[in-house]
């Protein structure tokens, strides 16, 4: 760091108390809704893996073999939600906040995992075809996707940068389309005995699941690995805090990341005409990063002189 001080300055304490509280009763929400949807999912999979079994469709053991693992993932999501409320200690300054996103993360993977097994379980079915209850599987089918529906609606409505909650209504999703694909083949089944229509609709719900849990996993890695937070245009941030302030000579050192469900921090270098001016400066780009960016946690070094640090991009979180 170069022979300056430091200053780190958020907006005010009150405004920062009602933010916090806030937030909290919003995670809490959101915990609420996670173990409700883990209920609901944990008796519509055994009612699915039971009546898969009875009527033979590979489709409704997929979906409930999928809920199986959802209701693994609602329950890590809901714990996930649970650590994030605990407050900041001396071993985690930032929190457990990053939680959510390491639960987001594993979700993803978990269904490449449900991807394989349904597409080699497929294969199986297609070569070797059995005998399906289509009765049975079609009133089990309708179950599953009315439910489908409750939990997802609960799930509904949650932050666009929520990545737990984004990961659980993934999995919700993923079960949704299952009941969907276990009805027509169901229905096919009952009307023209299509007994390759169980295990097809099982692989084209297989493959929209892996597209989404791709998208996932490449969201919760970017946050994971601090790069800037998607739609933010960090050379755009640095131009428009040149400008916060008359005193301000220059900003360099920019560093603009994540820290988890729409967190987003910043630190920065600024250099003043004036270090007399370094209040008013800050106020400025704190005011700035928090309206027009919505960045609520800004770390500021003000260098009365020029700084010594060679390197003065701006980039995703990193050190100056």
């Amino acid at each position: 760091m170069s022979n300056a001080y430091s200053s780190r300055r958020d907006h005010p304490h009150a405004h920062a108390a009602d933010d916090h509280d806030h937030d909290h009763d919003h995670r809490g929400l959101r915990g609420r809704k996670l173990l409700l949807a883990f209920a609901l999912t944990t008796v519509t999979m055994l009612a699915e893996i039971a009546g898969g079994l009875w009527s033979g469709s590979l489709a409704l053991l997929t979906d409930g073999g999928h809920m199986m693992v959802d209701a693994l993932a609602l329950l890590m999501a809901y714990v996930g939600a649970r650590m994030a409320l605990r407050p900041a200690d001396a071993r985690r300054s930032y929190g457990y906040g990053r939680m959510e996103v390491l639960v987001g993360f594993v979700n993803a993977l978990s269904q490449f995992v449900l991807v394989a097994w349904v597409v080699w379980e497929a294969v199986q079915r297609l070569l070797h075809p059995g005998e399906i209850l289509s009765g049975m599987m079609l009133a089990v089918a309708i179950v599953g996707l009315l439910v489908n529906l409750l939990v997802l609606r609960s799930l509904h409505g949650h932050a666009h940068d929520d990545i737990n909650l984004a990961g659980a209504s993934l999995h919700v999703l993923g079960d949704l389309l299952g009941s969907v694909a276990a009805v027509l083949a169901a229905l096919a089944i009952r009307a023209f005995g299509w007994l390759w229509a169980d295990p097809l609709l099982s692989v084209l719900v297989a493959m929209l699941i892996l597209v989404s849990a791709w998208r996932l996993l490449r969201r919760s890695a970017h946050i994971l690995l601090e790069g800037v937070p998607d739609g933010m245009d960090c050379i755009e941030v640095e131009a428009a805090l040149q400008g916060a302030h008359a005193s301000i000579r220059g900003v360099h050192h920019l560093h603009v990341w994540q820290l988890a469900s729409g967190s987003r921090m910043a630190t920065l270098h600024a250099e003043l005409h004036d270090p007399a001016d370094a209040a008013s400066a800050l106020r400025a780009l704190n005011r700035l990063l928090r309206e027009r960016f919505g960045i609520e946690h800004v770390t500021v070094q003000i260098d009365p002189e020029d700084c010594l640090d060679q390197a003065r991009g701006c980039a995703g979180h990193g050190h100056g």
